[in-house]
């Protein structure tokens, strides 16, 4: 790892607070958890409120996979991100609200007022003959009741799966019929930027295919005229209203194991459908609050602003179950960055006085186009510590971030982590670590990587690449993909045996740092976002005129990674652009916007060997514009193929 201690684990003291506060620190705690990981994560979940203490701290295995958390204990996340709050931070804010619009008003509520609303709503689910066990589908936009629904969901045992509110009726469907979700939370509609988002238009065209739902809750957001089906749909105020006339009964929190399945987030992997991925109760409630309150040094009434979507792994861990398990103060943003202008982001820091700033690389990029006249007039004193989310951040927007928001006076956490993980894996800790530009860092306790060669042998010492795997579980990570254990088998623990295999290419430098380098399968990481090749790939190929397709990443200026689509038509004569438009809006129909191929090359035919494998690896380096040296092309088909592609790359 690259880190010289020479401390043996029985001089090492039982670390029971979640913030280490020194490098020394680090180096000593971080060895505890390598050589005892039992009793280290026995220390941290003693910082937790259980109804009933585990009996076992870990079970495992790689090869099934079983991995076990505190087994035997009892909880419930909720009383832990708010009950336990209430007598002394009761009137403190939880969450502060800042719409898309300007001009219209923020929300706040304490945690006294979320408990309640959260509260009240687990009993408008319980009225919606809601249960333990049942799975939720949760289509909204970004505003409190999305956090309220989450929680409440949790607070009954039911299984939340969030949905981004960008994704097609198809990709929702295909979602809601993977998990037999039972239930759908929804809105009339939501705002995002200059767009208004039909969401219930949206889910209706996606209910067609799901006979497991009978009801959808709707709340209202934009007004915007809806069809309500008799005996399905109701409307979220509706509910509440009928419950305050039940007296606003309170709603005890349903008690849970620790294996117990608190939520599935569906994920792109190599093939083309969405893996489910599913976090459980306990591990991930320690794991969130653990990385959350260390690694950015959480101080009592900073407000922490993540700016990712409760649709993704980010907004679950740092700005629901994370901050809110540690007493924190979170802002939600239901907007973008640009709208209505490129400063929004300055304005909300500055309106909310926000203390740390937690975004992505995509979006510090698409700020840094517009200059730095927007910051003049900006206060952004109030920053003590920035993190980066998503992707690797590259060189030049980390000086970006480091000079016109920090000022050079505030740390960069650069995170490295993702769905299946649960939470921050490899990372500075703000004030303690040392940082580099573009690097990770170090692992946080807990947390065991390896770099393997292709042939799964470990490669040891600094100064070496290899793909990255962890060799050691750690509480939050993912159990199993819902419905299909094989798959999970065969994603993340197949292809090195006894290790978890984090599908990343990884650098550890001469001083034990490490690297992120990228995708070594199937998969883009756009803006931040996984896309798996085959998923779009399938997508495009629903389009009439296309027979097929191959898609590959290219370096994009603001999204990190670009969607290059080579595809083969058979028609001599169609007409490139309005195709083009053509396949794009069926990708965005099937799948979402997100992934929208940024380039459309026709072509004749594809690279493929005479087996009939596509060769990927010539259509990335045409892509990424580096035609010169394709390696060895003899073994294809068809090799004259190459040189038509590469005379006509766009």
């Amino acid at each position: 790892m690259g880190i010289n201690c020479n401390l043996t684990a029985a001089n090492i003291p039982i670390i029971m607070n979640l913030k280490i506060s020194s490098f020394e620190e680090y180096k000593q705690v971080y060895q505890q958890s390598v050589e005892q990981p039992e009793e280290f994560w026995n220390g941290i979940a003693e910082n937790f409120q259980w109804r009933k203490k585990w009996e076992k701290t870990l079970e495992w295995n790689f090869k099934e996979p079983k991995i076990e958390w505190f087994k035997g204990a009892k909880l419930n996340i909720t009383e832990n991100c708010l009950d336990r709050h209430l007598d002394t931070l009761g009137n403190k804010t939880a969450i502060i609200w800042e719409p898309n619009d300007p001009n219209e008003d923020h929300r706040i509520l304490t945690y006294k007022q979320l408990h309640d609303k959260v509260c009240q709503f687990a009993n408008v689910l319980k009225n919606n003959n809601a249960q333990k066990g049942d799975r939720i589908c949760i289509y909204m936009p970004m505003v409190p009741e999305l956090a309220i629904a989450v929680l409440a969901c949790a607070r009954i045992g039911a299984i939340h799966s969030v949905v981004f509110g960008g994704f097609s009726a198809q990709s929702i469907a295909d979602r809601i019929q993977d998990a037999s979700c039972k239930l759908v939370i929804t809105a009339d509609g939501g705002f995002r930027g200059a767009k208004n988002i039909p969401l219930k238009s949206i889910i209706d065209d996606a209910l067609v295919q799901c006979p497991t739902v009978d009801k959808v809750i709707v709340l209202t957001r934009t007004r915007t005229p809806v069809a309500m089906i008799k005996g399905r749909d109701v409307w979220w105020e509706d509910e509440v209203k009928k419950v305050e006339t039940q007296g606003n009964i309170p709603c005890p929190a349903e008690e849970m194991d620790a294996e117990d399945e608190l939520f599935i987030l569906y994920t792109s992997g190599s093939t083309g459908k969405p893996k489910g991925v599913v976090h459980t109760c306990a591990g991930y409630m320690v794991y969130t609050g653990y990385t959350f309150a260390n690694v950015f040094q959480y101080e009592p009434g900073e407000v922490f602003f993540c700016t990712a979507d409760i649709g993704w792994i980010t907004g679950h861990s740092y700005i629901v179950y994370g901050p809110l398990s540690q007493g924190a103060t979170a802002l939600m943003f239901e907007g973008i960055p640009t709208y209505p202008n490129p400063g929004r982001f300055w304005d909300i820091v500055e309106k909310h006085r926000v203390n740390i700033l937690y975004t992505a690389p995509t979006a510090i990029r698409s700020l840094m186009s517009f200059g730095t006249d927007l910051l003049k007039d900006k206060d952004l004193s109030s920053i003590k510590k920035l993190g980066s989310v998503g992707e690797p951040i590259n060189e030049e927007a980390w000086h970006w971030f480091d000079e016109n928001i920090g000022h050079k006076k505030c740390p960069i956490v650069d995170t490295w982590w993702q769905t299946e993980t649960g939470g921050l894996m490899i990372s500075p800790i703000a004030n303690v670590t040392k940082t580099k530009p573009g690097y990770a860092t170090l692992p946080l306790p807990g947390v065991q990587p390896v770099l393997v060669d292709e042939t799964g042998k470990e490669i040891e010492g600094n100064g070496v690449s290899g793909n990255l795997c962890i060799k050691f579980p750690w509480p939050g990570m993912i159990r199993t993909t819902y419905g299909d254990h094989e798959r999970c088998r065969t994603a993340y623990f197949a292809t090195y045996p006894g290790l978890y295999f984090t599908g990343d290419g990884c650098l550890r430098d001469d001083d034990g740092y490490y690297r992120i380098t990228g995708r070594v399968d199937d998969v883009l990481n756009v803006s931040g976002h996984r896309i798996g090749t085959a998923e779009v790939e399938n997508a495009i190929n629903m389009h009439s005129s296309v027979v097929e397709s191959a898609v590959v990443g290219y370096p994009h200026d603001i999204k990190g990674q670009g969607v290059y689509a080579f595809v083969v038509c058979p028609e001599k004569h169609i007409n490139e652009e309005l195709t083009r438009s053509d396949i794009a809006m069926t990708v965005a129909r099937i799948i979402g916007a997100i992934a929208k191929p940024d380039k459309i090359q026709f072509v004749t035919g594809l690279p493929k060997t005479r087996s009939g494998k596509i060769m990927r690896r010539i259509l990335r380096k045409i892509a990424e514009g580096e035609t010169s040296n394709l390696g060895d092309t003899s073994t294809l088909l068809d090799p004259a193929i190459v040189d038509e592609i590469k005379a006509g790359a766009l």
